[in-house]
């Protein structure tokens, strides 16, 4: 019986694959985290950007950074379901970590209005000033959005410059969304909604040119068709490739380098 991984290994030999948004610190990967992304590795995914939660995660990320140096890369920010009544002195570690020039990128930053809007002002607060800091220090922002595509778009309409650049992370939003976010200098950041019978942005993606859209998982979150409903790991970048394959009617290995020169185009790495 040939196992679907060693099928996967067999397919992307040689090619480069980009997971430009991966929890691999996550409690999720405790029990096997370097067999998953060792099978990510010789799968062909062999660049994978971490982003940052909070205080409390920091050195789980940088103990995964330090087991695989040359494949992990590290993102620093507060994501906004974790702004609380302290953000401010998250945001104080956050700034202090992004003065080691050790992350290549702020993030992941932004407005999640899903669970809870409580804090909306604080997650507003706590966005633009960390979209202020990436222009400061030249680094992309990593943007999480959830039921707030009016929220961030507003802010970053008032922070618009030529510093500002990034990666609009999950997109699930409408072509105009899309477009909107493009013209902020913005990445789409592509995963296993775009493989969903009822994830939409497959309807339209075709109309988005390849040079504005990069891979990722959210592992291990939102596993891709056929994985749907179990743990999400980097390895199923291949999958969504494979899904952008069929859309935009290209073959693998060409969607594989052209998301990867687009990650290298963000993340300078």
């Amino acid at each position: 019986m040939i196992l679907p991984e060693t099928f996967i290994f067999a397919k992307t030999l040689f090619m480069i694959f980009t997971d430009t948004h991966t929890h691999l610190n996550s409690e999720q990967f405790d029990e096997d985290r370097a067999a998953m992304i060792k099978r990510a590795i010789k799968a062909g995914v062999t660049r994978m950007f971490v982003p940052s939660v909070d205080s409390e995660y920091t050195e789980s990320m940088f103990q995964v950074a330090e087991a695989f140096p040359e494949h992990v890369h590290l993102m620093m920010g507060v994501h906004p379901t974790h702004i609380k009544e302290n953000y401010k002195e998250e945001l104080a570690m956050a700034r202090e970590w992004l003065e080691t020039g050790k992350f290549v990128a702020v993030g992941e930053i932004g407005i999640d209005l899903y669970w809870d809007d409580t804090y909306i002002n604080e997650q507003k607060d706590a966005f633009r000033t960390q979209v202020q800091w990436a222009k400061e220090l030249k680094l992309p922002i990593n943007i999480h959005c959830r039921n707030a595509f009016k929220e961030v778009f507003a802010i970053l309409e008032e922070e618009q410059s030529p510093e500002l650049f990034g990666i609009f992370h999950c997109f699930t939003g409408t072509l105009q969304d899309a477009k909107k976010a493009i013209g902020y200098n913005l990445k789409l950041g592509i995963g296993g909604v775009a493989t969903f019978k009822n994830g939409k942005i497959d309807k339209f993606l075709a109309e988005i040119p390849l040079a504005h859209i990069v891979l990722e998982t959210d592992a291990p979150y939102l596993a891709p068709t056929p994985f749907r409903g179990k743990r999400n790991e980097s390895m199923y970048t291949v999958q969504v490739a494979e899904k952008l394959a069929t859309i935009y009617q290209k073959p693998l290995d060409e969607i594989a380098a052209i998301t990867t020169q687009n990650s290298k185009d963000i993340y300078g790495v």
